[in-house]
């Protein structure tokens, strides 16, 4: 990236911290840049590392990675860089090794519990006492199911474990019964209700009411004051809980979501997708979907979707998922319209359908007719944004709101490098997306 891009600021000054340029104090008024991008590196190593810590629970590491964390982490100490061209190259950088590290991950949990399969997942209740479990550890859940097992107690997953039910080492289970809820901010509600006992086996876990507090288990890095914490997989105590805690009601959901399809199982369809778009039967592929945030905003994605042409595919993954996942929208000649392909770390899977797709109608990515719709881009979002933008695909939409590192000059490059676009209006939107 040229270094011209960033010619209103003064690198003697972002040493010495004087001037009309400062690009780390801002003393001059201006936006700090380096402060913000070193704040958008810091993101994405969190979110890096969160993928990694789970890999890491199956065994599974990469010096590559490893080495990349320490160098990235070095970078951010004061008086060490002050390029923030270079800081610019550590972002593309840490989307190379996010994908690598959400490769390792998808790998892990294919070698653990085979590959997804498409599964209906029910929304409701069965009588008998119960665990829900929140988080990403696909890990701890297999070992909570075989603890649990002889017990009469069932499971439930929420949010993120949601794609737990497609992978057949985990849907074997038969007291996995069914998803709770939808994305990680209705904890409070939910979990108030739930009269079982709950687990938060990773991140996206809220500060317990006190309607709940003495039912809840953390494990793992998380931590919850006055919680009780569960270690080395050891769910007795949980279990215990569970035993002496009120069961749960038969009462059947709302909606039967749909979970599990892989990349394996979509490249299967491969040359039935290929001749439907031929066809002009399928015109265009959505992928909408990320981290979830509450609020108004965030309604822009659900009805963007109720809004596309009905001969358009929608690819849909992490919790973001759940602003469209109770959404009917049928098939297209035995393709469905909707596909739910995991976790926000099964990116991965998103990625390789692309490439896939880029390889049956020999065109780069960025010829197809594919475009991104994301929400949220913090933490773990980031890390993906990156990953996104390592591969150069353009064209994608963001919102509901900017990133908090991103600023005035920052959004520029983004924009004048990789097309990015901020979500407006749906319908604006997608007469933007479709008359291309």
């Amino acid at each position: 990236m040229a270094e011209q891009s960033f010619k209103m600021f003064c690198y003697q000054c972002s040493q010495t911290a004087k001037g009309t340029g400062c690009t780390i104090r801002g003393v001059c008024g201006k936006e700090p840049i380096i402060a913000r991008l070193q704040d958008n590196l810091l993101y994405a190593i969190k979110g890096i590392c969160a993928y990694l810590y789970h890999a890491r629970e199956f065994g599974v590491h990469d010096s590559e990675v490893d080495a990349f964390l320490e160098s990235g982490f070095f970078a951010t100490l004061t008086n060490v860089n002050f390029d923030p061209n270079r800081f610019l190259e550590f972002g593309l950088k840490a989307g190379a090794m996010n994908i690598k590290t959400m490769m390792m991950l998808k790998q892990a949990h294919i070698k653990a519990f085979g590959e997804p399969v498409p599964t209906k997942v029910q929304s409701g209740t069965v009588k008998g006492k119960g665990i829900i479990v929140t988080g990403h550890s696909l890990k701890a859940l297999e070992e909570l199911l075989k603890q649990s097992e002889e017990s009469g107690i069932n499971i439930y997953t929420h949010s993120e474990m949601l794609p737990a039910h497609g992978y057949p080492g985990l849907k074997k289970y038969k007291h996995l019964v069914g998803n709770l809820g939808k994305a990680w901010y209705d904890q409070k509600q939910l979990f108030a209700k739930f009269p079982g006992a709950i687990l938060g086996t990773s991140n996206c876990v809220l500060l317990p009411t006190s309607d709940y507090q003495d039912r809840m288990f953390t494990m793992g890095v998380t931590g919850i004051p006055g919680v009780k914490h569960i270690n080395e997989f050891d769910f007795k105590p949980l279990i215990d809980k569970a035993k002496l805690l009120p069961g749960l009601e038969d009462k059947p959901g709302d909606v039967v979501l749909t979970t599990g399809f892989s990349k394996s199982v979509v490249l299967s369809l491969a040359d039935k997708i290929k001749n439907l778009v031929v066809s002009g039967k399928i015109k265009h592929f959505f992928v909408v979907g990320g981290c979830d945030t509450p609020g108004p905003k965030g309604n822009y994605y659900r009805r963007f979707v109720e809004l596309l042409p009905k001969d358009t595919i929608v690819i849909t993954l992490a919790c973001g998922k759940y602003r469209i996942n109770d959404l009917d929208l049928a098939e297209i000649d035995g393709i469905p319209r909707l596909i739910d392909v995991g976790q926000c770390n099964d990116t991965i899977v998103a990625i390789e359908i692309a490439q896939a797709l880029s390889q049956v109608f020999n065109k780069p990515i960025n010829d197809l007719p594919i475009t991104l719709v994301l929400t949220w881009m913090e933490q773990k979002a980031v890390a993906i944004l990156w990953s996104l933008l390592s591969l150069e695909l353009k064209g994608m939409y963001v919102g509901p709101i900017l990133p908090g590192w991103v600023n005035e000059d920052i959004l520029k490059i983004l924009i004048d490098k990789f097309d990015l676009h901020l979500i407006s209006e749906p319908e604006q939107d997608i007469k933007q997306i479709l008359k291309q």
